[in-house]
């Protein structure tokens, strides 16, 4: 059973207004120093535990081809250069009351679609099926917020577009990346732009597993792994040698390798919630 390795960020539910994408560990997004980057931006990254050693300028896709500028950050993380110098110092905090405040807020239910233009970012017949699957992990769960599934074209009115991105990140060795990238919530609204990209050759279970994770991301979730990426049979910490992320209340707080927002999958997976996401979105919805 084959474990796609992610670059993801995400199970502390945390509001900040930044992007996590997932691909594979020898597929991911190019890698960099931190030298075209402000020393400035380098100690607002750090003090919020975000890993510094791989720090570059990008730009990141939406549908249609055009790109927002983006710092990228760990591989897979990505925030603009005014979001990164507005995070709060979490060095020194015994817990992260904070992160309830940039939660999605302003909407009760998301607007959101599936894209299905014919300019190469339209999703396949087998990733809208993933989708509606994925809508569905959490429209069942009885939240404070909900999912209001359409397909279409016209994105810029709604509050959320998945869509499949047809230039991948490519590596240093020019292998293309596997996964996706999403993005947490800003100003109470979930981050916009959910993409996907070569998911095609896996099963619907797969698809909608890496949806629903990049959804997770678009409102708070973290990595369950962040603090070792274990389900990518590592041991690294994706933040500093800080504080790290506090757990959600409720849920272990060790490695639990069924969450579905874990660093990396198996291409086995079923793609839904455990008990413990369940209990950490109740948490915080």
């Amino acid at each position: 059973m084959k474990k796609i390795k992610f670059t993801r960020i995400a199970l502390l539910l945390l509001g900040a207004s930044f992007f996590a994408c997932e691909s594979e560990k020898n597929e991911q997004a190019e890698i960099s120093t931190v030298s075209e980057v402000s020393p400035e931006i380098i100690s607002k990254l750090a003090n919020y535990d975000i890993s510094t050693s791989n720090v570059k300028k990008v730009d990141f896709v939406i549908p249609g081809g055009k790109t927002i500028p983006m710092l990228q950050m760990e591989g897979d993380l990505h925030m603009t250069e005014e979001q990164a110098l507005g995070l709060p110092n979490l060095q020194g905090l015994n817990a992260r009351n904070y992160h309830t405040n940039n939660l999605v807020s302003q909407n009760t239910v998301i607007d959101i679609i599936g894209y299905t233009g014919n300019d190469g970012f339209g999703l396949s017949s087998k990733a809208q099926t993933a989708l509606r699957w994925a809508v569905a992990n959490y429209n069942r769960l009885n939240l404070t917020i909900s999912f209001n599934l359409t397909f279409g074209t016209n994105f810029d009115p709604l509050d959320m577009v998945v869509y499949d991105n047809p230039n991948p990140p490519v590596d240093e060795n020019g292998n293309e990346g596997v996964g996706g990238s999403a993005g947490f919530p800003s100003g109470g609204a979930p981050f916009k732009f959910v993409q996907i990209y070569n998911l095609e050759q896996f099963s619907t279970n797969v698809n909608e597993h890496v949806i629903t994770h990049e959804i997770g991301h678009s409102v708070g979730f973290r990595h369950t792994d962040y603090f070792s990426r274990q389900s990518c049979g590592e041991n690294v910490n994706e933040g500093t040698a800080g504080i790290g992320a506090n757990p959600i209340p409720g849920t272990p707080a060790g490695y639990d390798p069924t969450s579905i927002m874990v660093a990396c999958f198996s291409t086995g997976t079923e793609g839904e919630f455990n008990s413990n996401d369940i209990t950490a979105l109740n948490y915080l919805y």
